[in-house]
Parts: structure tokens; sequence; C-alpha cells
């Protein structure tokens, strides 16, 4: 198996994941409970745009941002969904948004830094 395809698996299943438990309506307790919700959105989303950059080394840093922030939208308007007893907070996907940019804009350096051709 190659290095890309076995990343693009380990991404799919960090997104599957990510979904997943932003969706149960009672998730189970995580050790890193401790830190806050705030916390635990930006560890996925940092972890997930850094996965997605390296999984798909020719795409625009700019539309794998995008995508991901449109898919923290998404889970947030999914969350208000009332049998859910989730609750819908901006503030949860301006977390993602930025643990996401973040990311991206550390690999855009170090591509740039590398003299990599960048897209």
């Amino acid at each position: 198996m190659n290095r890309t395809l076995l990343l693009r698996l380990v991404l799919v299943a960090a997104l599957v994941f990510a979904v997943t438990m932003a969706l149960l309506p009672k998730p189970p307790h995580v050790p890193i409970d401790q830190f806050g919700d705030k916390f635990e959105h930006m560890l996925a989303f940092a972890t997930i745009a850094l996965l997605a950059a390296f999984s798909y080394p020719t795409a625009r840093l700019f539309r794998i941002g995008e995508r991901l922030s449109f898919l923290g939208a998404l889970i947030e308007v999914l969350q208000s969904i009332p049998s859910l007893h989730r609750d819908c907070d901006i503030h949860d996907w301006i977390a993602d948004t930025l643990a996401i940019t973040v990311v991206l804009l550390i690999v855009w350096a170090v591509r740039r830094q590398r003299g990599a051709r960048l897209p």
C-alpha cells in the first residue's frame, strides 16, 4: 500500500470518527474533555486539516480549508436537530475554522520554505 493511499484511509477514518462523535446524542467521555469543548474542536479539525494536506499534496490549500470549514458549519447545523440533544454553537465553527487556517498556513509556509511548487 502506498503512502498516499494510507494517508487517505487515515483521513477518512478521522473524518468518520469526528463526525460520529459530533452527532452522537451522548458521546462517550474522553480524557481530553477536561480541556473543554473548543479544544476538542480545534484538535479534531487541526488533525483533519493536516491529514488532508498530506493526503492531497497537489490540492489547493485554500480549497481544503474551504471544504473543512464547510464541514464544521454543517456539523453545527446538524447539531441543532432536537433529537440529538446537542448544541449548535457558531463559536465551535469559528474554533474549527481557526484551527484549519493555522494548520494550513503552517503547511503553506513549510512548502514555500522547501521550495515546493505551490498549487
